[in-house]
């Protein structure tokens, strides 16, 4: 199973520029399965394994997210300059 997590270092891994690192979005596939772990979360509560697997996915996202911040702002830097 290809998840988040694995998208995600491929994606790191194959080399990336500003613009395509914004552009970066997860599968379908991917985001239905974190979807899916939160809402089993609030309901019924998550087996160990999956709060593993939803910190994990959680911690991808916030890197994710830092990174494009980061990479819109060098990118304004840049067009600025």
């Amino acid at each position: 199973m290809n998840n988040a997590y694995d998208e995600a270092i491929d994606f790191l891994a194959a080399g990336v520029t500003p613009e395509s690192l914004i552009a970066f979005q997860p599968s379908h596939e991917a985001l239905v399965r974190f979807e899916h772990l939160i809402g089993k979360e609030k309901c019924e509560g998550l087996l160990p394994e999956e709060t593993e697997e939803l910190d994990r996915l959680m911690e991808i996202e916030r890197l994710m997210s830092l990174a494009k911040a980061r990479a819109r702002k060098n990118l304004k830097f840049t067009t600025a300059a």
